[in-house]
């Protein structure tokens, strides 16, 4: 059982086009909508907000996130009133990011803590400009394996091939970064994956550390053979 995501948006259809792009990256995950009033117009429901929390629990919880104040509010009385308030967590997060994050976390069997942290830090994750200094071929830790990609899928590095990669090396115990021009992401983070902007035809360093790191690199290999599921 993976832990359910809960979106509490003023629009219910900002929270179901939201679940719907989740849901492409996560597509075992239960990723709930939970926007608008009952009768379409703009504002949050408790009741709407209870029956999705419901909904979204498959016995291992549930992350609530949402957009604006007032649906922080009404997601912490549903979650307060719950029989058990401990299965499920508002999170203050970016909604698209936090709601990407929360999924694939999930997706890759993280528990109720480790998708709410995902979700939390989706609001920092970005590529990373390596510091001042640092070579492009500067010397790995002396443990790191390394290997060159070059990206042939179509749509490069975006969203779902993206998650495709995160969830690859879910569970891996490596650290694993990637690294495009000068920026490099943690290979752990969709957002930071696609904020690289690596597209088809673009060259890719993967390096891991770690007692798996041979692993992760495998891994991430067979899924560029794979043209990352594309074809």
């Amino acid at each position: 059982m993976r832990v359910g995501v809960v979106l509490v948006a003023h629009s219910g259809a900002l929270a179901e086009g939201l679940a719907e792009v989740a849901a492409q990256m996560a597509p075992d995950v239960d990723v709930v909508p939970a926007g608008g009033l009952p009768d379409g117009t703009i504002g949050t429901d408790y009741d709407t907000v209870s029956a999705a929390v419901d909904h979204a629990n498959a016995g291992s919880g549930v992350v609530v996130l949402y957009d604006l104040g007032s649906a922080q509010m009404t997601a912490e009385l549903v979650v307060e009133s719950l029989t058990d308030p401990g299965a499920a967590v508002v999170v203050d997060a970016p909604l698209v990011e936090g709601a990407v994050a929360a999924a694939v976390a999930a997706q890759g069997g993280a528990d109720r803590a480790g998708v709410a942290r995902a979700a939390a830090d989706a609001g920092g994750t970005g590529a990373e400009s390596r510091p001042e200094g640092e070579a492009a071929g500067a010397a790995p830790p002396a443990d790191a394996v390394r290997t060159e990609l070059t990206l042939a899928n179509e749509v490069g590095l975006h969203a779902r091939p993206a998650a495709l990669l995160v969830r690859a090396i879910a569970g891996v115990e490596a650290d694993v970064r990637l690294r495009f021009g000068s920026d490099e992401a943690d290979a752990h983070s969709v957002l930071a994956i696609m904020s690289l902007g690596a597209r088809k035809g673009d060259r890719i360093g993967v390096e891991a550390t770690g007692p798996q790191a041979r692993e992760a690199i495998s891994r991430i290999e067979t899924l560029a053979e794979r043209n990352f599921d594309e074809d």
